[in-house]
């Protein structure tokens, strides 16, 4: 079986990336447990307007700077000017964009899985491959089924 398609980036899909990698993990987590604990100790004895401010600072620091970080992405990087051409197959996931090309077989994927916006096939823990809904249509199914073919299902997290 063999799957082509080509996905345009978004700031919005990086940025849809990001918060989840970054409210998916520790750091996130415990930043945003901090920030509402401030909140809530706020709300308890008003005396303390710092709480409420650090609270606010520390909830809307992560979603702004992630915003930002996406915008000043796609600027910056010259793979996201054009769209990028993706070839599934029984070997692994070609990569192209432009003169460049690149090849990782499926044993070598870390995991898979989505968000609101898109299906992410991470490489690494800190690399993926973003591929917004929206760019895929109908044919995410046919994504969805070759990454549910050919990786272990522990690795795969996906919502349709």
């Amino acid at each position: 079986m063999e799957f082509e398609f080509d996905v345009k980036m978004t700031s919005s899909a990086l940025y849809d990336y990001n918060m989840h990698h970054a409210y998916t993990s520790a750091s996130g987590l415990l930043g945003t447990a901090v920030g509402i604990l401030l909140i809530v100790g706020f709300t308890q004895n008003t005396d303390y307007i710092a709480m409420l401010v650090a609270g606010l600072i520390i909830l809307l620091y992560m979603p702004i700077t992630l915003y930002t970080r996406a915008k000043k992405q796609m600027l910056l990087n010259p793979a996201f000017k054009n769209a990028i051409h993706y070839k599934m197959n029984d070997e692994g996931v070609t990569v192209s964009n432009g003169d460049e090309e690149m090849t990782l077989e499926w044993s070598s994927m870390y995991k898979a899985y989505s968000t609101n916006q898109s299906i992410i096939l991470a490489t690494s823990r800190i690399n993926a491959w973003i591929f917004p809904k929206k760019d895929l249509g109908e044919d995410r199914y046919q994504l969805i089924e070759m990454i549910s073919t050919h990786m272990s299902p522990g690795k795969i997290r996906i919502k349709q």
